[in-house]
């Protein structure tokens, strides 16, 4: 992560990997949006909408794992601090246009690191989720555009992603 002018801040001066000390930082509110998409095709999306999935409830389900997966960011990514979040949501929903569902998560703090790891960790995993519990229907759905959509507080402010 590069937040110190251009410089990568997990890496010390002789290049080995580190936990960032966030001790001095100061407590801000935080919060951060990712989004991904799972493209599929028509009949599986409509499978998973008519809760037709031979696994259960897809959309219910991938919306606990990513959640869940948000408060576990740290044991899943190297150097993560463990956060206390705050509040976590993922919100799914279907696009015919894809076909396939869009998923937005977001994840809240006040503290003294991000919880941007924290949302794309609960996309990614939500993905992930609704492809195992779908791949029985289509093993050629896809996970894609996952990324950081917005994220706000700490030192290097708001950011927002440009729109495409």
């Amino acid at each position: 992560m590069s937040d110190d002018g251009g410089r990568l801040t997990h890496l010390a001066a002789s290049g080995e990997a580190h936990m960032v000390d966030v001790g001095q930082k100061n407590e801000t509110v935080r919060t951060a949006i990712a989004s991904a998409t799972v493209t599929m095709e028509p009949r599986t999306l409509q499978t998973i909408l008519a809760g037709d999935a031979k696994k259960g409830d897809v959309i219910g389900t991938a919306r606990i794992a990513g959640i869940m997966a948000a408060k576990r960011t740290h044991e899943l990514i190297p150097l993560c601090h463990p956060l206390l979040l705050t509040k976590v949501t993922v919100e799914i929903e279907p696009d015919e246009t894809l076909p396939g569902l869009r998923i937005q998560a977001t994840a809240s703090l006040t503290g003294r690191t991000g919880v941007e790891m924290e949302a794309l960790t609960a996309a990614s995993v939500t993905a992930l989720t609704i492809y195992d519990m779908a791949k029985a229907v289509d093993k050629a759905m896809s996970i894609g555009d996952i990324a950081l959509i917005e994220k706000t507080g700490g030192k290097s402010g708001d950011w927002r992603r440009a729109a495409n």
